[in-house]
């Protein structure tokens, strides 16, 4: 097993984010959105003005790295209450299916549990429709709460599951 941390991302490290998100979109997205969409999303989402945004409205970003190297990421949320919005949660593509995003899941638990020791949390995510991570969620714990087509700009949408987890 490799070793792994995790740590709280910085500002500083809006650059690491937005390199490791250039070597993980496009082969999570190439068989489901148009090249268009792609480059659109990208840079709405991983330019770093945007990054920095994210982070200074709420955003928690987290690193996870493998052997000490940077390997995945994730941002958390808070939609309202004891409820959570898991914005991201990506791995690189060599170390997918490897237990890296079970290690994500579990470190974003860790972390609302302590935000809230006591009572019920939920935690949310959206994945697209078509993206084969919908039954990684699902082995997860996560079950379908709806659908919805969210228009995102430029003529594109999102079309995803919302998914949602009980922590207790």
């Amino acid at each position: 097993m490799n070793f792994r941390t995790i740590t709280q991302a910085k500002i500083e490290d809006c650059s690491c984010i937005r390199h490791l998100a250039s070597r993980i979109w496009e082969p999570t997205y190439r068989n489901i959105l148009s090249p268009e969409q792609l480059a659109y999303m990208f840079e709405w989402m991983y330019s770093i003005p945007s990054l920095e945004n994210q982070m200074k409205s709420g955003h928690v970003f987290f690193i996870a790295y493998d052997d000490g190297q940077p390997a995945g990421y994730m941002s958390i949320e808070k939609e309202h209450d004891n409820r959570y919005h898991l914005q991201k949660i990506y791995v690189l593509p060599s170390k997918q299916g490897k237990g890296l995003g079970s290690f994500l899941i579990k470190e974003a638990e860790k972390y609302l549990r302590q935000l809230h020791p006591e009572g019920v949390i939920v935690l949310a995510l959206n994945v697209n429709r078509n993206n084969k991570a919908f039954l990684f969620y699902e082995k997860s714990g996560f079950k379908i709460e709806r659908e919805g087509d969210f228009d995102i700009g430029n003529g594109f949408f999102m079309n995803d599951y919302i998914m949602v987890k009980e922590l207790e």
